[in-house]
């Protein structure tokens, strides 16, 4: 079975790679105390751990439980393994909870709050032949159906993911002096790109990754932090669903540095794939294309939402874009009206160029796909990579083209996401600076730009995993 998990995490060294149907052990602590002898392991036909000592005696072994946690602190298996343990973040979850919540007492209930990806959104336009606002008018009213409180659009966290990635290149090119403002910047949106980095990589490339939060996690702190204060409510009584065109985001919402020590929860409690709304959808016997539409939900009141709204710069976000025009503005004083993509060696390696005079001011990529991004790490470990900033993608064709999209068996792949960029294009687009509500919130909810405050809310920070030696990883 093909893992519905990134490029970029399947093609690792996988030597302690673990299927579905195998059970995932941790090492066994063996007593060790002197004059404890020698012990052995005996192992029986039911697959039962037996400690057998010199005089003969068994003690039988338990086995260790294993968390997504556990698994994303190990530097084997990043696919099967974490699939099979994944079971919270699927929508039989959200089923559960939607469940409980009608049984559950008034003081009990979760307020269950679903927030949409616009790439979602596109994929799932394109299933149902309707236009984005329909199709975001009409998951609102399905979602609302089945027992949600309030759907929201992850465009408008993007805002401030978009704005908090413009400060931190402009901040990092003008200190680039200092070691660790490392250029290039690249980007952080992508979980499947930084698990990689992470485990493959380390403090290699962990310097140069932006530590501004994806639009999934800064909607994570919308909803649990400034939403949940609106409705006074504490975090845990919130239960935040994300819908994404990824599987790879599942991973990203189960980060320990996601999770609130203080309150027990975390900023995002579910992520539910494009695929798995198409499930919920046929498991209730109901055509998104014949439900009624319904309004769209808004985070504030300054930021009603009449319609949907995207960003420039393509279906993974706009990164490359955006950075690059605020940093030709602020660091040169050069208004770009139209940014050029120069194709290089295939269509999922571009570059931007800014000139003057012939001399190169700022030199950007974008990178997609495990191909690409091999190649981008060799150039920067060998100290020969041009870029000043890199948006970087796991999967090839970038984020509409996920491994959680739709898939249509009678449509080639190919002429399917033309499909799906050309509806997702169809959004009317937005500066982020002058998106209503973002100005708005960086004051009372965030006391400011580039406040201790907005650090803690909208940034991360990565961590690179030791390679540890296990005795799965034998080539037999």
């Amino acid at each position: 079975m093909a893992s519905p998990f990134s490029g970029a995490l399947q093609l690792t060294d996988l030597d302690d790679f673990i299927a579905p149907s195998q059970d995932c052990i941790k090492p066994m602590k063996v007593d060790r105390r002197p004059g404890s002898g020698v012990a052995k392991i005996h192992i029986e036909d039911d697959g039962s751990y037996f400690q057998v000592s010199q005089d003969g005696g068994m003690k039988k072994l338990e086995k260790a439980k294993i968390s997504l946690d556990d698994c994303l602190a190990c530097s084997g298996c990043v696919t099967s393994a974490e699939t099979v343990l994944i079971t919270q973040q699927s929508h039989e979850e959200l089923r559960k909870v939607l469940g409980a919540n009608k049984t559950a007492a008034p003081d009990q209930q979760k307020l269950v709050v679903i927030s949409v990806s616009p790439q979602s959104r596109a994929s799932l336009a394109v299933r149902f032949q309707l236009n984005p606002a329909d199709a975001a008018r009409k998951l609102t009213a399905f979602f609302k159906k089945i027992g949600a409180h309030y759907v929201f659009d992850t465009a408008f966290s993007r805002n401030f993911s978009l704005l908090e990635s413009q400060r931190e290149f402009v901040r990092r090119f003008r200190g680039q002096a200092n070691p660790e403002q490392a250029l290039p910047v690249l980007t952080s949106a992508c979980p499947g790109w930084i698990c990689y980095a992470e485990k493959t990589h380390g403090s290699t490339l962990l310097p140069h990754i932006s530590t501004a939060r994806s639009p999934q996690q800064v909607m994570g702190s919308l909803v649990k932090d400034f939403f949940a204060q609106q409705q006074r409510l504490t975090p845990d009584k919130v239960y935040h669903v994300t819908v994404m065109p990824c599987y790879d985001k599942k991973l990203e919402a189960s980060r320990p540095d996601f999770f609130s020590q203080e309150h027990q929860t975390r900023d995002v409690d579910c992520v539910i794939t494009t695929g798995e709304v198409s499930k919920l959808l046929e498991e209730e016997g109901v055509s998104l294309a014949e439900l009624e539409p319904a309004p769209l939900d808004s985070l504030c009141s300054s930021a009603s939402a009449q319609e949907p709204t995207s960003h420039r710069g393509g279906g993974s976000g706009g990164y490359l874009e955006h950075v690059f025009r605020h940093a030709a503005q602020e660091l040169f004083g050069i208004h770009v009206t139209e940014v050029t993509y120069r194709p290089l060696r295939n269509k999922d390696l571009q570059e931007v160029i800014l000139e003057r005079e012939g001399q190169v001011l700022l030199h950007f990529a974008a990178a997609y796909g495990f191909r690409n991004i091999q190649n981008l790490v060799q150039k920067l470990k060998r100290g020969r990579c041009p870029y000043h900033y890199v948006e970087v993608m796991a999967c090839p064709a970038g984020c509409l083209n996920g491994g959680g999209q739709l898939k249509a068996p009678d449509t080639p792949g190919k002429e399917l996401l033309q499909q799906v960029e050309r509806l997702y294009g169809l959004v009317r687009t937005e500066a982020p600076e002058d998106a209503p509500g973002v100005q708005e919130l960086y004051e009372c909810w965030l006391q400011g730009a580039g406040s201790e405050r907005a650090g803690r809310l909208l940034h991360t920070s990565y961590h690179a995993v030791e390679k540890a030696g296990s005795g799965l990883s034998i080539r037999w």
